[in-house]
């Protein structure tokens, strides 16, 4: 096994590690939205619908991804986070998903971090590595299929916070391949 020189080191003291190859991660990320295509068309079926709507169709995809995404991201938040003194703000726990997470991930930390310190943040990847080898033959069209690869990894984000003790909601975006764009809104919990 080799790593390039960008490559956190590894831990191989911890005898509960579990390593993963980062090209299985990748074919899970570009395997999981045909896969959640296809059972959002089997539960309209079910339904008794014989066909739905492309928006619904859509709807139910994106759910299904962002649902899966929260539940990773939770898990990924109790694993990693577990070891480490308790984050003593919001802004913290963004540096922890930035710094630490993505790097777990995606083999590189966020390339731009802001903040208006008022709730809200906006992550950028510059070099997304799950849009990194998309191309459609109409730019356009690369854009819109990109939608669907970006609500796995907002799940992700949102369920690591929820772990974490901040609710909010994440929104991706992308303009440029293979560039994403998170935001990142906080709310009060409510009491």
């Amino acid at each position: 096994m080799s790593f390039d020189s960008q490559s956190p080191p590894l831990n191989t003291s911890d005898p509960y590690a579990r390593f993963l190859g980062a090209s299985c991660l990748d074919l899970l990320l570009i395997e999981i939205v045909p896969m959640a295509e296809r059972l959002a068309e089997q539960f309209t079926l079910t339904e008794g619908k014989e066909k739905a709507e492309e928006d619904e169709l859509r709807e139910a995809t994106f759910y299904r991804l962002e649902s899966l995404g929260y539940r990773v991201g939770q898990g990924l938040a109790e694993r990693f986070s577990r070891d480490r003194p308790r984050f003593a703000d919001n802004l913290d726990v963004i540096k922890f998903i930035c710094k630490d997470l993505w790097t777990i991930l995606f083999r590189k930390q966020i390339d731009n971090l802001k903040t208006n310190h008022r709730g809200v943040y906006v992550l950028t990847d510059s070099a997304f590595r799950p849009l990194s080898r998309m191309s459609m033959a109409v730019r356009s069209e690369a854009v819109v299929g990109a939608e669907a690869f970006l609500w796995f990894p907002c799940g992700l984000i949102r369920g690591c916070l929820a772990n974490l003790g901040i609710n909010a909601t994440v929104h991706a975006e992308t303009s440029e391949l293979p560039g994403a764009t998170f935001q990142i809104k906080t709310t009060q919990a409510k009491t």
